[in-house]
């Protein structure tokens, strides 16, 4: 008996395919299993997605392509898997077959049926959990707020509600998450949990807690870092059920994980949970409708925490209305006290002085102490420009429009947006000038300017010269360097760290008593209207790598501003969140922005900039039957950063007061979208996409 099966393959959205496509076998074939098939002249892998509705018509009125193999060895991804996929397809409008097949590991996709069966064979080492470690988390002494959110959390009537716990920098929450996590293990011996994090750097240190914590069980990690072959590893321990926890940036939420029982979202307000590529998802958001998925195909419920001490204005409108519930840890462990916040107000320096007399003062007094010191500054490299004093000459990149940024250490200029890189001019390619000079500041010319600055009769208390270490993207970019330079920086062997953001969330510096922001004032006054929860979110989770160990003096803040007096920095000296949340979400009713408002963004990106805009321009036209009156279109305009890599950007903004009414208004607009691209004036258009619930505006 043939059956006719409909196979989700990965066709983008454009290709005016369906979603799925009929394919006939000779075997039965559960929905959910891989398989090998023909699209075009190529072999495919493919998901078993249905049956087709009308199998011996259409059997007999078209002759369909059969199924080439199926993987046999890899158990079929379950009905909430295949829902999550669906509805993320749905709902930030892409293909079905684009966001599952780029859920899988890329290697997954290239072998064959007898390549992973070798693959299959190898058997990993599992690790025998001591009776120590096995007794290690009824060890761990909780404060009276850990015990009681963990309760609270696990409360029969929360089982199905989210949690958003707000706890302050230091107050305990990596703690809770390993609670909990053993809480679900112990109650469920085949129940699996995932832990997000936002970035690749923060994943080492918390794969050691739980390494340490959960010494006998599989723990898989996923991140974009790894190789093909390692992240086929991992997801087929989690696929199996064999790593009963993974560990992961935001890819980790398509993994298939057929016993979730727990997701926890480490860090949940931070915007690298949301894709700026492909599907343009958000990881947070999905993994709150995942625990939904979860729960309603299964008989076990799949509960979902979402942690950070300065949560997205998102979810805290969403406790604010009841739709998620708030778990509220405002002490740090030991009593340990929040660092004090100080403001260097550089008006009252020397224009271009990097560092005010004051905050060398409190660095030369906590090394004297033997105490360090974190000092950052969001932009890496030397300088952002390279200029001549002369004729004007700047360093613009050829291929984007953006300055490439000064390396001095190996004296280049490279742009951080294409790659483009060139050696540094000897003279002024203009006029010939051979005075040429660095504009601005990056993290390396703090790193030297500091050396400067705190001179060399500054020492250590044993009299030794002091350290200065620097991290960010330039000095971690070989495999171990970033896990050797953080274990130096816990070792106590370096006094001052300088670098950019990567180290001011997530990372337990027990010895750090003073952290200063170099450069804070340009998100102020920033267009942007997150720009405000933005830098605030920063400077409070840079502020709490300080004074995390009760037995340190106090710790202090300190930020070089020229606008001492700006509200922000008072909600900020309080560490008042609630407060600073409270103003914002204010201004955003008013203004009707987000979260009380639904967005859409559609990029345009072509060879030149009038045929992007001439295409946004038929867009806007083609939106006006459709819109009505509860979705609104702004005209196009350039993106920020309008030229990259030779390719002209721009794009187009849609709000509605109603997310169905935004997302029914999309669904019937992409194929308006996909006819434009024949019209004349859209010749020479590269690529569409439509951005929803957009960050970065």
């Amino acid at each position: 008996m043939r059956h006719i099966l409909q196979v989700a393959v990965a066709a983008p959205a454009h290709s005016d395919l369906p979603p799925t496509l009929s394919y006939t076998s000779e075997h039965a074939l559960g929905f959910g299993s891989l398989v090998r098939v023909t699209l075009g002249k190529r072999e495919v892998l493919g998901i078993v997605w249905q049956e087709a509705e009308s199998a011996n018509s259409d059997a007999q009125e078209v002759k369909l392509k059969a199924i080439e193999g199926a993987l046999g060895d890899i158990a079929p991804l379950n009905t909430p898997w295949r829902a999550l996929i669906q509805f993320a397809a749905r709902y930030y409008q892409r293909s079905l077959g684009e966001v599952a097949l780029a859920a899988l590991p890329p290697q997954l996709r290239e072998l064959d049926a007898t390549q992973l069966a070798k693959r299959l064979k190898r058997k990993p080492k599992e690790a025998a959990a001591s009776d120590e470690a096995k007794n290690t988390a009824n060890s761990v002494a909780l404060s009276a707020e850990q015990s009681s959110v963990i309760e609270q959390f696990f409360a029969e009537k929360t089982a199905a509600q989210p949690c958003l716990l707000f706890g302050s920098t230091g107050s305990g929450k990596t703690e809770v998450y390993l609670q909990s996590v053993a809480r679900v293990l112990s109650e469920d011996e085949t129940a699996q949990v995932l832990i997000m994090v936002p970035e690749i750097n923060l994943t080492p240190q918390l794969q050691t807690r739980f390494t340490e914590r959960f010494a006998g069980e599989v723990i898989a990690t996923m991140h974009s870092g790894m190789t093909p072959a390692q992240r086929l590893k991992a997801w087929l321990q989690a696929h199996s059920g064999q790593a009963r926890i993974i560990l992961g940036t935001r890819m980790s939420i398509f993994a298939s994980m057929p016993h979730l029982r727990l997701i926890v979202v480490d860090e949940e307000h931070d915007a690298s949970y949301k894709s700026q590529d492909g599907a343009r998802h958000s990881a947070r958001d999905l993994a709150v409708m995942r625990a939904k998925l979860e729960t309603e195909h299964n008989e076990k419920p799949c509960k979902v925490m979402l942690g950070s001490a300065t949560p997205s204005l998102e979810s805290w409108q969403a406790c604010e209305t009841g739709r998620y519930q708030r778990l509220q840890m405002p002490s740090r462990i030991g009593n340990a006290l929040l660092p004090k916040l100080k403001l260097a107000d550089m008006r009252l320096t020397p224009r271009g002085t990097l560092f005010a007399p004051q905050l060398i003062a409190a660095l030369q007094e906590r090394i004297a102490r033997g105490e360090q010191s974190l000092v950052f500054l969001n932009r890496r490299g030397y300088a952002p420009v390279l200029a001549c004093d002369a004729c004007g000459w700047k360093c613009e990149c050829p291929h984007c429009s953006a300055y490439r940024v000064f390396h001095k250490t190996d004296r280049t200029l490279r742009c951080h947006h294409c790659g483009h890189t060139e050696r540094v001019p000897r003279a002024c390619p203009e006029c010939g000038n051979m005075d040429i000079q660095p504009v601005g500041r990056g993290t390396q010319k703090i790193e030297e300017q500091l050396a400067l600055a705190l001179g060399s009769d500054t020492l250590r208390p044993d009299g030794s010269p002091i350290v200065i270490s620097r991290i960010d993207a330039d000095t971690t970019k070989h495999k171990g360097e970033l896990e050797a330079q953080l274990a130096q920086v816990h070792a106590g062997d370096v006094d001052v760290l300088v670098g950019t953001q990567m180290i001011t969330k997530g990372h337990d510096f027990r010895r750090i008593t003073l952290v200063a922001a170099i450069d804070a004032d340009a998100a102020l006054f920033s267009s942007d209207f997150r720009a405000p929860e933005r830098l605030f979110a920063l400077l409070m989770q840079a502020a709490g790598r300080a004074g995390r160990d009760a037995s340190s003096t106090a710790a202090h803040m300190w930020v070089q501003t020229r606008h001492p007096d700006h509200p922000l920095f008072a909600s900020l000296a309080k560490h008042d969140y609630a407060g600073f949340a409270a103003q914002q979400l204010s201004d955003r009713t008013q203004a009707q922005l987000p979260p009380f408002s639904f967005q859409a963004l559609l990029r345009a990106e072509a060879r030149t900039q009038v045929v992007a805009q001439a295409f946004l321009q038929a867009a806007l036209e083609a939106a006006g039957d459709l819109a009505g009156e509860q979705v609104g279109a702004f005209p196009p305009v350039p993106m920020s950063m309008q030229r990259v890599a030779d390719v002209e950007r721009a794009q187009m903004l849609l709000e509605s007061p109603s997310r169905v009414a935004l997302q029914n208004f999309l669904t019937q607009w992409l194929p308006e979208l996909r006819a434009l691209r024949s019209l004349p004036q859209c010749k020479g258009l590269i690529r569409f996409a439509v951005d929803v619930d957009p960050l970065l505006i």
